[in-house]
């Protein structure tokens, strides 16, 4: 298995309406394909290719005390140099 390394994270409290303001931001920004992401005085520029990999998840996780803590997680990953890969194509 390859080594993680982490460029960037954030995690703050946000009501619905500005969660979905900043995924809407997100997706302009993901459609002219550079997305730059800043807090304080960290900020990361990503080139997002043409191609990515688009996973969707939901869980579930039992914390005790808190009760049960629901996610979605939406992860866009990709390769440098990856062009179509994993796309069905009829020859």
């Amino acid at each position: 298995m390859g080594k993680e390394t982490r460029l960037f994270q954030s995690k703050e409290r946000k009501n619905r309406t500005e969660v979905g303001e900043f995924l809407r931001q997100v997706s302009e920004k993901l459609l002219s394909g550079q997305v730059v992401l800043r807090q304080g005085n960290e900020e990361i520029n990503l080139a997002i290719p043409d191609y990515v990999v688009l996973e969707v998840q939901v869980e579930d996780e039992d914390k005790k005390k808190k009760g049960i803590e629901h996610s979605l997680e939406i992860e866009i990953k990709w390769f440098d140099n990856d062009e179509k890969s994993g796309l069905l194509e009829i020859g």
